[in-house]
């Protein structure tokens, strides 16, 4: 009879260890809860970056639309043509601005 009460005693301390070990990952483990508060947090960076993405992407799409050869947008194909080349027009006045946004003086 001494055996029996052992055998439940081992039982019971293995059903214990069990329990707690299930505990202990209900709160450490890769799912638990501390997980759970890096994973939302995670989430909340991603989705900040898919809406910048998203915004970036409708600019460029929009920006596309205004290439379309068939019906290019005057302003911009005329903006783009002067980035690129450097060309202007008579009329015009060009101000040069260093990287702090202050006039640079011309040189004659």
């Amino acid at each position: 009879m001494g055996t029996g009460g052992t055998d439940s005693r081992r039982r019971r301390f293995a059903a214990f260890a069990a329990l707690l070990v299930l505990g202990v990952l209900a709160v450490a483990g890769p799912t638990g809860l501390w997980a759970w508060g890096e994973n939302a947090a995670a989430l909340e960076a991603r989705q900040a970056k898919i809406a910048k993405l998203a915004a970036e992407r409708d600019a460029l799409r929009n920006r596309v639309k205004l290439l379309d050869p068939e019906a290019a947008d005057p302003d911009l194909a005329s903006e783009l043509v002067r980035e690129h080349l450097g060309v202007m027009r008579e009329d015009e006045v060009v101000i040069t601005l260093d990287e702090n946004g202050n006039e640079v003086p011309a040189t004659p």
